[in-house]
């Protein structure tokens, strides 16, 4: 009797409670994450009808900034790493030594970040773009520069709950926020009640000032949450040498995050050679890719936390279920979302985008993002589960190998050698995509039978 109470649950069971708790934690992530994106999709929507000039200044000031918060989001992302292996090991005063560190980093991080948003217009030039786009697009960067401290320290208080296992502050944060930006975007960029009409900068603006009003509103509930003083959220940090191995977890991600996202920019450079239009299309395209992925990225949060929980119990068949469960329902989730826009390429152009000649180019754009989504998705997933078991910098060689060794080179030859134009482009994205789910997860599968 006591032998079968002491036998290892069939697999499928074990696949069933992996599966069940990633969503549950997930879930609030997912919409948090997919929130965030939401944001950046309204802006595109609201622009798009503005302008299409605007909108191309929009897409060239956001995949700048976007690759600076890329970098942000992962310099910071030993905050949930370190919780979710404190909370594993059952040290809960730990955690509020931890976020009270990350604090203080975040607002390093952002300032730097504030910093180099100033010289959006000489870059632009620098990569060649022309005269006009680089100074919207220069112009629009200061804008989103004043919000990148709020940025950070949000992200880094959202980390820290999402380890504890408690993502639904930061969901609340996003969901409000999107309704706060929705008003602001249309009040600001087409001048209603009263405010003047700023176009593109005032979508800028928008996000700005929530990013500003998120972080007050996340830290606040950390600082009064009813069991701060078990968590010793109200303690001092360590100081900076005690955060080193936070920083070391977040170095890798940094970088790995910096180097996706700069190789995406560069892509968007690579429209703004092609013109105004092209441009446009391109960053109608990447945010349609963008928005189901950032539900991935709410898995591959959620994926790194069960992983890190595992990991920090040092049980090794827990871990790689935890990881291999991530990646099977982020497969089966993003399937859905391709089958959207699979079925319903035009409808969707149209949403985003009131010049004929736009919605033909976006059309064919959407239509074959179908094929990214999932490989896309996959591949965030699995370079998630492989830091949250201190896998630090293998996922960042794979990464740059994928994206820029494969993807960039790959993407000038489809899109301007061989003149496929912005469908060219998301060629590449998804023949880059396929190659780094493939590794990573034979990474992880490696790690796994050691």
């Amino acid at each position: 009797m006591s032998t079968a109470l002491t036998e290892t649950p069939p697999l499928a069971a074990q696949i069933r409670r992996h599966a069940a708790d990633l969503i549950r934690l997930a879930i609030p992530v997912m919409v948090a994450r997919a929130g965030m994106m939401t944001m950046v999709v309204v802006d595109t929507l609201v622009v798009g009808q503005y302008g299409s000039e605007d909108l191309a200044w929009l897409g060239l000031a956001s995949a700048a900034q976007s690759t600076m918060f890329a970098v942000l989001v992962g310099l910071l992302l030993g905050t949930v790493v370190m919780t979710a292996q404190a909370v594993g090991a059952g040290d809960r005063v730990a955690t509020g030594r931890i976020w009270r560190q990350s604090l203080s980093y975040a607002l390093l991080v952002g300032l730097v970040c504030t910093a180099l948003s100033f010289l959006g217009e000489p870059f632009f030039l620098l990569t060649g773009q022309s005269q006009e786009l680089a100074a919207g697009g220069g112009r629009l960067m200061e804008v989103y520069g004043y919000g990148m401290v709020g940025g950070a320290l949000f992200t880094t208080t959202t980390f820290f709950l999402e380890g504890l296992k408690r993502p639904l502050p930061g969901m609340v944060a996003i969901l409000v926020a999107n309704l706060v930006n929705l008003g602001l975007d249309w009040a600001l960029v087409f001048g209603l009640f009263g405010l003047p009409e700023l176009g593109a900068e005032g979508s800028a603006w928008a996000t700005t000032l929530i990013r500003w009003g998120m972080a007050a509103g996340l830290i606040a509930y950390v600082w009064w949450m009813p069991d701060q003083e078990a968590h010793g959220v109200r303690q001092p940090g360590g100081g900076w040498r005690a955060g080193a191995e936070q920083r070391r977890l977040g170095y890798a991600a940094g970088a790995s995050n910096g180097l996706e996202a700069s190789a995406f920019a560069t892509l968007t450079l690579f429209a703004g050679w092609m013109g105004p239009l092209a441009l446009a299309a391109y960053t109608v395209g990447l945010n349609l890719i963008a928005l189901p992925f950032m539900s991935a990225l709410g898995l591959a949060a959620a994926t790194a936390v069960r992983v890190g929980n595992a990991h920090g119990a040092k049980d090794r068949r827990e871990t790689a279920l935890a990881g291999w469960t991530g990646l099977g329902v982020t497969t089966v989730l993003l399937g859905v979302a391709a089958l959207a826009f699979a079925l319903f390429p035009a409808e969707i152009a149209r949403g985003f985008a009131a010049d004929p000649a736009l919605i033909a180019i976006t059309v064919s754009v959407v239509s074959f993002s179908a094929w990214i989504l999932i490989a896309d998705g996959g591949q965030v997933v699995m370079a998630q589960a492989l830091r949250g078991r201190g896998d630090t910098w293998m996922p960042t060689v794979l990464h740059f190998f994928s994206y820029f060794a494969v993807m960039v080179p790959l993407c000038w030859f489809l899109g301007i050698r061989a003149e496929r134009g912005v469908l060219g482009l998301f060629e590449g994205i998804f023949v880059a995509s396929v190659i780094s789910v493939g590794v990573l997860s034979a990474r992880f599968a490696w790690l796994s039978r050691r």
